[in-house]
């Protein structure tokens, strides 16, 4: 039985079957006795994660086991697919982040789960505003031959890096990198828009979290924002979880590009915990409040990161009416992997394994019931 992208998006399961393993079959008739309301969508693909609960995948502490951790409480939220994101830092430390995640690749569900590593930095601008909370002093030049014997390290499991292309090196990088399989997102940058033209000619195709680590004043007409949002080579990933861009920008972003935006959560460890203040390695003392928003204790008008998971994005966007539940969901799972260029594995066609999750909304609130990976339950509530 085959059903289509479309009309996979809001099924109820007392009206849908979904050829999958036997024993998922009997946990969905189990699902379908309850009184609730329970529907079925693809599993949620996030293209840049850099901790979620406690756990980062940037901290020297953090192990194998730790990876682990944040690949099943991603499963919680509905996460069947996503990327482990190494900020700017240390060779050393970029090196030692890359060995755990790959070494984490060894259990087959958080191997399938992890579809790859992001790189974001350390190629980066050094100007503030686009640099962000990256260490400026580990800020550089594209530097092929370093890029290298990281992906030697991550045994080619380097699948996507963010970069920005006001350097003279980045047009070359840029086209070693596509040539070897690897997707190059602009971000963090001072670019003019002549290098962001030069950029996707050399094959750059998507936006890391555009409108956010800019400049705080830009030219009206003349910048690096209205030229990535022009072009027709680039997808845009964009933070929807209510803090990162106003409501009035999503709308226009989404209207731009309706069939080319990707969400992501750009998840950092605060991500899932409790209100209250913390010390970040990369932002210091910071504080997270009861709305989810994650600040700098003594600036706080200026974020520290995301505290939202990708279903809280989700969740923004529906209830905010800014766009449907069900495109939503299509912007955190299908269209991600669409940019990137990856073969969906949602399990629609006949023997085919499926990446999906089973949930309710309750009051505008997603309840993620069950998540399922490449076939097997790897997360049920019950």
């Amino acid at each position: 039985m085959k059903h289509s992208m479309e009309g996979l998006h809001y099924k109820s399961l007392k009206t849908i079957r979904v050829d999958i393993e036997q024993d998922i079959i009997s946990n969905i008739a189990e699902i379908k006795s309850s009184k609730n309301n329970y529907w079925i969508a693809p599993g949620l693909v996030d293209l840049q994660v850099n901790g979620f609960r406690g756990k980062d995948f940037n901290q020297e502490d953090t192990n194998i086991e730790d990876v682990e951790l944040i690949t099943k409480y991603l499963w919680e939220t509905g996460v069947t697919t996503y990327f482990p994101t190494l900020i700017t830092n240390s060779d050393a430390n970029i090196r030692h982040s890359i060995k755990n995640i790959v070494h984490a690749f060894k259990e087959k569900s958080i191997k399938e789960t992890i579809g790859g590593i992001h790189l974001e930095g350390p190629f980066l601008s050094k100007e503030n505003g686009p640099r962000g909370a990256h260490p400026l002093e580990f800020i550089q030049a594209p530097n092929w031959d370093l890029f290298c014997k990281w992906q030697e390290i991550a045994e080619g499991k380097i699948k996507m890096i963010t970069l920005s292309p006001e350097w003279l090196a980045s047009t070359a990088f840029i086209s070693k990198c596509v040539d070897r399989g690897v997707v190059v997102a602009i971000g963090h940058t001072a670019a003019s828009p002549a290098q962001i033209q030069e950029a996707v000619a050399a094959g750059a195709s998507i936006s890391t979290h555009l409108g956010n680590a800019t400049h705080a004043m830009l030219p009206r007409h003349s910048n690096y924002i209205w030229e990535q949002l022009a072009s027709e080579g680039l997808w845009s990933t964009i933070i929807a979880d209510g803090f990162h861009l106003p409501d009035s920008l999503l709308k226009v972003l989404l209207k731009v590009k309706p069939e080319m935006t990707v969400l992501v959560s750009d998840a950092t460890k605060f991500a899932g915990m409790k209100p209250g203040r913390y010390h970040s390695h990369i932002g210091g003392d910071i504080e997270l409040d009861q709305q989810g928003r994650l600040f700098m204790k003594d600036s706080p008008d200026f974020l520290a990161g995301s505290a939202k998971s990708l279903l809280d994005c989700i969740e923004n966007l529906s209830n905010r009416q800014i766009t449907s539940l069900a495109k939503a969901i299509d912007m955190a799972s299908i269209k991600a992997l669409e940019a990137i260029k990856a073969r969906p594995s949602f399990g629609l066609e006949i023997g085919k394994k499926a990446d999906l999750m089973v949930f309710e909304q309750v009051e505008g609130k997603i309840n993620i019931v069950q998540t399922i990976k490449a076939g097997k339950i790897v997360y049920s509530r019950t």
